[in-house]
């Protein structure tokens, strides 16, 4: 039988050194380099910085209705998509029956309204 060979333990010190230095060095290199929000919004022109600070309210009730819906669509046992979708076509059924409702609402005033001045129905 042929001897062991021995182990090259400056090899497998510098795979391990070198390994660290990439694993711990190179997400936190990155994270020193990503600017703040603050950061960003400093190099904004300022009418856009003002425009932003404006509509930031906004853009975060947005946001968290956003996640409200995801919550209550996670609940179902269905995948999400399919649950969107379905919402979308209740939205649009309601609004439907929201616009021709309003149209019939109109009709009735225009004929009223036509009636008091005299005019014969069409």
């Amino acid at each position: 039988m042929a001897p062991k060979k021995a182990v090259n333990w400056r090899l497998w010190t510098k795979v391990l050194i070198g390994g660290a230095v990439v694993s711990v060095g190179g997400p936190a290199f990155t994270y020193y380099l990503t600017p703040t929000e603050d950061e960003l919004r400093a190099r904004y022109n300022p009418d856009l910085r003002k425009k932003s600070l404006e509509k930031r309210e906004e853009r975060e009730q947005e946001f968290d209705e956003f996640v409200t819906r995801l919550k209550e669509y996670s609940k179902s046992d269905k995948p999400i998509w399919i649950v969107v979708k379905e919402e979308e076509e209740r939205r649009k059924k309601t609004a439907l029956e929201t616009g021709r409702a309003q149209q019939r609402e109109a009709d009735a005033r225009r004929e009223e309204m036509r009636r008091e001045a005299g005019l014969g129905a069409k």
